[in-house]
């Protein structure tokens, strides 16, 4: 089975091998590119809760970040080890998640994130917003595939912008309704948003 991965350029190597060791052959085709924000630091003294939504933002945090709020929450198990851990990690990898098991009041939050990230956790925490990134969408020459897996909603959207309309893994709940929102076929979902989630959605898509 042929597996396309559309994650950004140096994203995609710890699923590919994985995909490999599980007899798949594995076709790399990036759909999106991270462009950071800038590099001034971001202070996070004062913060009770600090939120991050993917690894991308994660890693960026990581990078800007200065002083430490009263806690971290993240989305799911992928984000919080880009993140090198977290106090709350959500029980269900959407921002809907994490606002539902965050403890109240939340006190002062902050989102950090990418540009377009939505606000709902803005909007209903009243928290403050520091984009970290933005996401390009490319438009490959896309190989043969079987299946595609789409990382993200801006993956979706490239994905369709290009004429895919192969059968596609999603990351998880957001990913897979933009994907929907475009006509896609998704064909299965990963349960925790990372590699081995990912690995095992493929699996059981192509049985």
């Amino acid at each position: 089975m042929r597996i396309l991965l559309t994650r950004p350029e140096g994203r995609n190597e710890e699923l590919a091998r994985a995909l490999r060791e599980a007899g798949h052959e594995a076709e790399c085709a990036p759909l999106i590119a991270v462009e950071p924000l800038g590099d001034e630091p971001i202070d996070l003294d004062g913060y009770d809760w600090v939120l991050v939504t993917s690894a991308t933002g994660a890693r960026e945090l990581r990078r800007r970040g200065r002083g430490r709020p009263r806690g971290f929450a993240a989305i799911g198990r992928a984000t919080a080890a880009a993140l090198g851990g977290a106090d709350l990690v959500a029980r269900v990898s959407t921002q809907e998640g994490l606002l539902a098991d965050l403890p109240r009041p939340a006190g002062r939050v902050l989102l950090a994130g990418a540009e377009s990230a939505r606000r709902l956790l803005v909007d209903e925490l009243d928290a403050d917003f520091v984009p970290l990134y933005r996401t390009r969408e490319l438009a490959p020459e896309l190989p043969d595939a079987d299946l595609v897996v789409l990382a993200s909603p801006s993956a979706a959207r490239a994905y369709a912008a290009i004429g895919g309309r192969g059968p596609a893994v999603s990351i998880g709940p957001e990913t897979t309704s933009a994907a929907r929102s475009l006509g896609l076929d998704v064909v299965g979902d990963a349960s925790t948003q990372d590699v081995d989630g990912l690995l095992e959605a493929v699996q059981a898509a192509t049985r």
